[in-house]
């Protein structure tokens, strides 16, 4: 497991690697390298949401659950995938969502969010690695008290931050936030099966734009290039 994060998240996440949980968590993850298993994304890109987006400059945090599985997808941003590759259909609703929510948005022709992370979007899955072509087959094995620790600190320790909880899965990590310091915002998941009950038309992109602007902070550049 690579362990290189951005400096500012030693202090609250680097005690985090000497615990057991995580040394459990990467003796599986050696298993699973020594056993020939393609994991997703590749060792550089596992802590990528990290790296992107710097403790310190978080202004909203959207949360996944697990990697995309599929070749060439997962590169350590929550719903983002790289250039070159397909936007999955949980994507193609988050866009046609900002269609419809931010004035002049354009449709994009790739899936890489990584101008958003570079603003301040912290694109957080709960899960940071994956095998390939089984979606959650790295769930429970420790990441998800990794990164319950991450959105822990920020809510300690950070103010006026927005939270986009999207699905039942998200939105379990609530009781991790101080609703009096910052804005939780929830509505159904993106992917096609459930965007029909409550994502098109939550307007989670401007009401985050309209906070920051209330708080004396630049609004998030939806627009990708």
């Amino acid at each position: 497991m690579p362990t290189s994060l951005h400096p500012s998240w030693l202090p609250v996440l680097q005690d985090e690697f000497q615990k057991p949980y995580i040394l459990s968590l990467n003796q599986f993850l050696e298993q699973e390298e020594a056993q020939g298993t393609i994991v997703y994304p590749k060792h550089s890109d596992v802590f990528n949401a990290f790296n992107f987006t710097p403790f310190n400059v978080v202004k909203v945090v959207i949360l996944g659950q697990d990697p995309y599985h599929g070749a060439n997808q997962a590169h350590g941003l929550c719903f983002s995938v790289q250039k070159g590759v397909a936007v999955p259909p949980s994507l193609k609703n988050i866009y046609r969502e900002l269609q419809a929510d931010i004035p002049g948005f354009i449709i994009p022709a790739h899936g890489d969010l990584s101008s958003w992370a570079k603003q301040g979007v912290l694109l957080l899955n709960t899960t940071l690695t994956v095998r390939a072509g089984e979606p959650g087959s790295h769930q429970k094995m420790g990441w998800e008290q990794f990164t319950d620790q991450a959105i822990r600190a920020l809510s300690e320790q950070r103010e006026g931050l927005v939270f986009m909880l999207w699905g039942r899965h998200a939105q379990a990590k609530a009781s991790l936030i101080d609703p009096t310091k910052h804005v939780v915002l929830t509505a159904a998941h993106p992917s096609p099966f459930s965007a029909y009950n409550g994502f098109f038309g939550c307007t989670h992109f401007s009401k985050a734009n309209a906070y920051l602007l209330s708080k004396g902070e630049n609004p998030i550049v939806w627009q990708i290039d």
